[in-house]
């Protein structure tokens, strides 16, 4: 989550009085207000809206909650000028890919709005941005850029400007070592071999994302009317709504948008504000609130939260990130309609609770295990095909029976075939933490049908502490268990370090040493052993 704080006197003139009432209002939409005195106003923004972390994209908003300005706010994109373009190297593929790009115009800058724009910068960076790991913002006075603009990657020495708070020049290894923000996120760029940098047709170094810009190109001033913005990452989709919420708050401040060219193999333009449409059903919305709404009612209550409708169709504002299914604009229709206006109902059914008999063994094997000092994690359902196959060294031809989200809004768009994967990238994302790291995760899979495992990872760890665990692990379920040697195994492991696990005379898993070759496309420096079993045979045992 993150707070945002908004000037008083702007927040009454603009929305109205601070009262009691609107206080009320302001938790309804959604967000909280965390504190407020005769000067500022501050309010909690939840991680699913970033759109509100400036005080223009919460007015927008909010307005048309209380329905002074309901409906899909439009703004005008203006043609790309004559040199409005964006080079992207090839040599930023395996670096940092994708770009999005705009200028805005005709700004009235002065140091509240300057702080503005910084905040929602950094705001982004680290909620949509990941702590600057998908998503990094630049915000350049134009003025002192000749376009166009080249996307390309160097070799750290041959990088060379001054960053920004900086009084004299430093090579990009220099600024990871002895800038603030260098040593901050240097895990970001560590051990690449070479690093982003925007420059432009002078060859004037603009920035070196996600770090730092440059001092004499990239710091804004009250006397700055015109601002180059970049936005740099992995995914192009998230990209192009981040820029849309950046563009669009500076338009809210009266800013005129203009699109660039980006020259990819293909050549793109952005920004792109043109709304999503997506089908809304009346008889779902109604089932799932428990309303009776028409469909009227329904097209009064998603223009107070900034669509448009028309024949069951949704018109969505380009620069809102949450919107992933017709649920969530249900949600939104709730806030509309007022919380505070549902009834409880308790349900006609009668009912006896009990605890699912697989539940309990679920929690008696988690025990089990802490006891045993591993730590349980959980993980997100969904993958992608770089961690569940090429990261495990799963040939091409056997990347099937998968099931994959159609029109996925981010990089996440298959569901996990195992726990393994996940496991393993928990331990990459954690190489700088202390050791031994033991884990385990019991969850569900879906191969494709859906199912329950369980697996451990031991780092360090060898197949004979692998081994001791499972066994200690059935030991205490009062189960019986056999290993086995077999040909055909995960590809994942090391050949010779590798065991089946039978339980009924059916196999249910594997465990072993995972292969040199597999950490390194982790970068785990460490070896690990690891066990994945299927726990529904030994559900049917307790049946």
């Amino acid at each position: 989550m993150a707070n945002i704080k908004i000037p008083r006197e702007s927040f009454e003139k603009d929305i109205g009085k601070l009262d009691e009432k609107m206080q009320e209002r302001i938790a309804l939409f959604g967000t909280t207000l965390e504190d407020f005195d005769e000067k500022e106003i501050e309010l909690e923004i939840f991680p699913d809206r970033p759109d509100l972390l400036s005080y223009s994209g919460f007015k927008r908003a909010f307005l048309g909650f209380l329905g002074k300005k309901t409906g899909l706010k439009k703004y005008q994109i203006n043609k790309p000028e004559k040199n409005y373009k964006v080079i992207i190297d090839s040599s930023v593929k395996k670096i940092r890919p994708y770009t999005a790009c705009a200028i805005v115009k005709k700004l009235n800058l002065n140091d509240e709005k300057i702080k503005e724009i910084i905040d929602i910068q950094e705001k982004l960076h680290n909620t949509l941005g990941r702590n600057r790991k998908k998503i990094a913002i630049g915000i350049y006075p134009l003025e002192k850029i000749k376009l166009p603009i080249t996307f390309q990657a160097l070799e750290p020495d041959k990088i060379l400007f001054q960053p920004l708070e900086e009084d004299k020049e430093m090579s990009g290894i220099q600024i990871l070592e002895k800038h603030p923000a260098g040593k901050e996120y240097a895990s970001l760029l560590s051990g690449k071999p070479k690093f982003p940098i925007f420059k432009d047709a002078e060859k004037n170094i603009l920035s070196m994302p996600p770090i730092i810009n440059s001092h004499l190109t990239g710091k804004i001033s009250n006397k700055t009317k015109e601002v180059f913005i970049e936005c740099s990452g992995f995914d192009l989709k998230i990209l192009k709504k981040c820029l849309n919420i950046i563009v669009t708050s500076l338009a809210e401040r009266g800013g005129k948008i203009y699109a660039m060219e980006l020259k990819y193999k293909k050549k793109i333009t952005t920004p792109n504000l043109t709304p999503e449409k997506r089908k809304i059903s009346l008889e779902n919305t109604n089932q799932l609130l428990g309303l009776n709404l028409n469909e009227k009612q329904l097209k009064t209550l998603l223009e107070k939260m900034g669509y448009d409708y028309s024949k069951k169709i949704v018109s969505i504002p380009a620069w809102r990130t949450d919107i992933l299914h017709e649920v969530d604009l249900i949600e939104d229709i709730a806030i509309a309609y007022g919380y505070e206006k549902f009834i409880p109902e308790i349900p006609k059914v009668a009912t006896i609770s009990e605890e699912n008999k697989n539940e309990i063994i679920k929690r008696k094997i988690a025990e089990i295990l802490i006891g045993l000092n591993l730590l349980e994690v959980s993980n997100y359902h969904l993958t992608n095909k770089r961690d569940q196959f090429q990261n495990m060294g799963i040939p091409k031809k056997q990347e099937v029976g998968y099931l994959e989200i159609e029109e996925s809004k981010t990089e996440y768009d298959i569901l996990r075939k195992n726990l393994t994967a996940y496991l393993l990238k928990n331990l990459s994302k954690n190489i700088d933490a202390e050791y031994p790291q033991r884990i385990f995760e019991i969850g569900k899979v879906f191969n494709p049908e859906e199912k329950e495992k369980l697996s451990i990872a031991l780092a360090p760890g060898n197949f004979t502490e692998i081994r001791q665990i499972t066994e200690y692990l059935f030991r205490m379920l009062d189960l019986k268990i056999k290993f086995k040697e077999r040909e055909n195994f995960p590809p994942y492991f090391i050949e010779g370090r590798v065991g089946e696990i039978n339980f009924n005379n059916k196999a249910i898993g594997f465990l072993g040493e995972i292969h040199p070759k597999i950490l390194k496309n982790w970068k785990i420096k460490m070896p690990i052993s690891l066990l994945e079993i299927d726990l529904e045979e030994i559900f049917k045992e307790f049946d």
